[in-house]
């Protein structure tokens, strides 16, 4: 899935009102992040849950003073209070000489192309399934008495950057996890573990054994 190119245009929107507001320069982030997260315990389901959230973040430079803010409301009255209050703490912050953004002679010309996401997002059904096997693969271990939970994952996040200086470029990115909490041994001599895997893609995970 490719990355949601509203988000650069966004940023692109954010700089513009950091400079009309009297930045020299500015760098602006956007981060949109979706979980699916589940948790087991005795195979009975605990937890089950979908979150999503976004947030983008500004970082201006008058002169050589900075500072940096962030919020979660993209309307446009909020991103022009962003940009207005970045500059206004920037502005009284004490000089930094090495404040400030790369000559954009210095920026790379291109990037890899990197393998980071799993194009689909999996059914619920699959990770309640895979915590499942989880803890039953970690109750088979000997001495192991009690299973405290086991759970399974999956998050995509998208990241986007632009920059005063030319810099655009943005970024999706997803990852699979398994973990399993249990207990060992009994009585005064319990002891409680935990082992937990994760992997950008979900062949590479290593199973639940």
């Amino acid at each position: 899935m490719p990355v949601n190119p509203n988000h650069l245009d966004l940023l692109n929107d954010v700089i513009g009102r950091a400079r009309s507001a009297g930045a020299d320069a500015a760098d602006a982030v956007f981060i949109d992040g979706v979980t699916l997260s589940t948790d087991v315990r005795n195979g009975a389901v605990e937890r089950l849950e979908r979150s999503q959230g976004s947030d983008v973040g500004l970082r201006v430079f008058v002169g050589r003073r900075s500072a940096i803010v962030s919020s979660a409301d993209r309307s446009p009255r909020a991103l022009t209070e962003l940009a207005e209050r970045a500059v206004a703490m920037a502005r009284v912050v004490p000089e930094d000489p090495y404040a400030g953004l790369a000559d954009a002679a210095e920026l790379a010309a291109g990037f890899p192309e990197l393998d980071l996401e799993d194009p689909d997002e999996p059914p619920a059904e699959t990770l309640l399934a895979d915590a499942r096997s989880t803890e039953a693969a970690a109750l088979a271990v000997p001495q192991v008495s009690l299973s405290d939970s086991a759970g399974a994952n999956w998050t995509r996040s998208e990241v986007a950057m632009v920059a005063s200086n030319g810099f655009s470029g943005a970024y999706a990115m997803t990852s699979r996890s398994l973990y399993a909490s249990v207990i060992a041994g009994e009585g005064t001599g319990m002891e409680n573990e935990y082992a937990y895997g994760t992997a950008v893609h979900a062949g590479d995970l290593e199973g639940p054994e």
